[in-house]
């Protein structure tokens, strides 16, 4: 379960790192709409509109990274199983 839980807390970092750096690395906070500039085309006046748009953040990455630790924080409240003792220890203890 502890190995499973460290795995699972890797690919999470590792994935969103690879999220952030390809949807941009922005390096402000995530953003929902994004300014697009637009020229009219009659007037060849500039403006500026807005798009639907996800950019993670560093926010969006600190967030990731903190669920990482936390998960794999929690890995090590399990216990490790103890070896098996195989049957020549079992004999030679008596």
């Amino acid at each position: 379960m502890k190995v499973i839980l460290r795995l699972v807390a890797l690919v999470l970092f590792l994935v969103s790192v690879a999220y952030w750096g390809a949807a941009g690395a922005n390096r402000g906070w995530t953003k929902t709409r994004v300014p697009v500039k637009t020229v009219d085309e009659v007037t060849g006046i500039e403006g500026v509109s807005y798009q639907e748009k996800f950019v993670p953040g560093v926010d969006f990455l600190a967030v990731a990274t903190a669920g990482g630790i936390v998960i794999a924080a929690v890995s090590f409240l399990f216990r490790t199983k103890p070896a098996a003792q195989t049957s020549n220890e079992q004999t030679s203890n008596h």
